[in-house]
């Protein structure tokens, strides 16, 4: 079960990546934030297997609600090296954005 899943989510990101054109431009911060839900659920999935695991990710993945903190992290890590004012008005914008649904 595990080897499906994988092989599933290997897919959907290659697609992703390939008809977005990810090669060449930086993700979005709605990207970033989908990888940075994904890399957490993973971690937070660690131990659970099968059927558990497949409806822990679902529910994990199709979370609507972001705690601020969470948000703050997420934006955080797509700001990167911005500095100045740069920073702050990425940081502004990504704070006040809906999440993806």
């Amino acid at each position: 079960m595990k080897s499906i899943l994988r092989i599933a989510l290997t897919a959907a990101l290659s697609a992703t990546l390939f008809t977005t054109g990810a090669h060449a431009a930086d993700p979005s911060p709605a990207q970033k934030a989908q990888q940075m839900r994904m890399a957490q659920c993973n971690k937070d999935a660690e131990g659970k297997a099968g059927d558990e695991r497949k409806a822990f990710m679902k529910e994990c993945l199709s979370a609507k609600k972001e705690t601020q903190q969470n948000k703050m992290t997420t934006c955080n890590a797509s700001a990167g090296d911005k500095k100045g004012d740069e920073r702050k008005a990425f940081m502004k914008e990504c704070l006040s954005a809906k999440p993806a649904a």
